[in-house]
Parts: C-alpha cells; structure tokens; sequence
C-alpha cells in the first residue's frame, strides 16, 4: 500500500547539501509513493558533499524562482554546512519556505537545515532539535530546543544528524501522510 500516493514533495537544496539527508528521505517517500522534485536557485543539478568532499551532482527538476507552495504538498530540508548557508541568502528560497508554513503544510527539517526555519521567521515558539551547534540561533530565534533524533511539532518535523534519518524518515512519512496541520503557521 502506497502512504503518499498523490503526495507531491519538494526537496530544497542546493550545492554543498549533506548527500544522505537528500538521497534517503528521498529514498523513503518515494517508497511510500510520493511523487519527488528537487527544487534548488540552480539550474540542471546540484552538486552533494559527503564525508568531507563533493559527491555526485543530482538533477534540478525546477528553479525555486519557478514554482511555489501550491504546487506542493510537503517540504524537505536536507542539512549540509553550505547548503542552507547559501540557501539562506536567496530570497526566493526563503519566501517558500515560509510560504510552507502560511499553508499550514508538514515540512521536514535535518542537521543544519533548520537555519531556513530561522531565516523564515518561523521557529518561534516552535520545539525543535537540530545539529548541536546551530542550537543558540534555534533558542535565539525563540524555538525550543531539545536533543532528540526526532521531534514532531504541529507538522514540523526535525532531527540532529545522519545518524537520525531512520527516525526521521519514519516520522517524516507519518507527518506528509496526515497532510495539513492547522497549529503549522508561520
């Protein structure tokens, strides 16, 4: 039986994203039967990072600048140092993520991926974990922050590492399967 049938989810991320927190969630809701793009600021593909080195480029379905929240169901943000870095400097980018969120849609949230949350302006008040050292910019924004391998908040769902994407995949699966969560606002 298929979870997410019917279920269309953007990825965003662009070069330097951590290649496992893409490649598995991907994996995994592809698996269940949603229907998976990439959405990037990039054209035609995007280079990973894995054990401290560039890995293999990945294609871009659709510029950010081309699409919107309405087109989608659910959001993933895959972590990598460079990845929300560079991310969060694009205004495009940012506005979609937030626009997740004014849609009340589940968003998914891995290592260093909450900084777009931060940027979004949409932690406050909101329990989170993510990689350790973007914690005091996670309290600082007025999230609650917690050290867990996955926690769910109204639709949002976050975890530390690589070493959490069991966790996180499952939980993310459950989250897109229910669909719109009213308490998930910007």
């Amino acid at each position: 039986m298929s979870l997410l049938k019917d279920v269309r989810v953007a990825i965003l991320a662009t070069n330097g994203f951590e290649e496992s927190e893409l490649i598995e969630p991907k994996r995994a809701l592809e698996k269940e039967g949603a229907e998976v793009f990439i959405i990037s600021p990039e054209n035609d593909e995007i280079k990973g990072w894995k054990n401290g080195n560039w890995s293999d480029a990945i294609k871009v379905d659709a510029r950010v600048d081309q699409v919107s929240a309405t087109d989608f169901d659910s959001l993933v943000l895959p972590g990598g140092v460079i990845n929300p870095d560079l991310l969060r400097r694009d205004l495009a980018s940012v506005d979609f993520v937030k626009s997740f969120f004014q849609e009340h849609k589940p968003v998914a949230a891995i290592c260093h991926g909450p900084q777009m949350l931060i940027e979004a302006e949409v932690t406050n008040g909101r329990t989170l974990t993510s990689f350790e050292s973007i914690r005091k910019d996670l309290e600082n924004s007025g999230a609650k922050w917690v050290d867990e391998e996955v926690v769910v908040d109204s639709g949002l769902v976050t975890s530390r590492s690589p070493k959490d994407l069991p966790a996180f995949n499952k939980k993310m699966v459950e989250e897109f399967r229910e669909g719109k969560h009213a308490r998930q606002t910007a």
